[in-house]
């Protein structure tokens, strides 16, 4: 996704996002169940309009609280649906409810879901869209790489001359230890 590094930087909603989070090791459980949610609910629609109804996304869903949103029943599933300021499709609510429940299963059995996550690294990239449709619900390859991406764990998200992966870089994020621990020893 090279080219986000030449279009965000001047635009006021792309920026902040690209600047401050995109590539960015991520190890909070909510800011990670946010980010996946996100990343179904752009699922055929333009990143930009995400990044616009984020504040009413969060809003609605919880700040996506794992925990809440697991406890949504069909009064917040109507509540949702007619909620203009989000992205009203039944199958991507849907999905963000029984996400949330999976979730706290993971939380369970791993510890957190950052811990689950990165029990799976490294994996290629069609491995990783296998394991989380078998996890998730509305998984796929665009979602599943787009979220990876944008929490570290797999490359792509900055051209390397971009100044926004100049200060990854000093994160350590999971994609660069894997291509490290790659590396033929001489």
């Amino acid at each position: 996704m090279n080219w986000y590094c030449d279009v965000a930087p001047d635009d006021p909603v792309h920026a902040p996002y690209h600047d401050d989070e995109y590539g960015v090791p991520v190890a909070d459980d909510v800011v990670l169940f946010e980010r996946l949610c996100l990343e179904v609910f752009q699922a055929g629609l333009s990143w930009k309009l995400i990044l616009k109804k984020r504040p009413t996304l969060n809003a609605a869903f919880a700040d996506f609280d794992p925990v809440k949103v697991a406890a949504f029943d069909d009064v917040d599933r109507t509540r949702l649906l007619a909620d203009p300021g989000i992205i009203r499709n039944r199958l991507k609510v849907d999905a963000t409810i029984e996400n949330a429940r999976r979730l706290l299963v993971l939380q369970r059995e791993h510890g957190s879901f950052a811990a689950w996550i990165a029990a799976q690294h490294p994996l290629p990239k069609d491995q990783w869209v296998k394991r989380f449709r078998k996890t998730f619900k509305f998984m796929g390859g665009e979602v599943v790489g787009e979220f990876l991406m944008s929490i570290g764990y797999l490359p792509g998200a900055h051209r390397e001359d971009c100044p926004a992966m100049g200060r990854i870089r000093h994160l350590d994020p999971p994609w660069m230890r894997a291509a490290v621990e790659a590396e033929p020893t001489p």
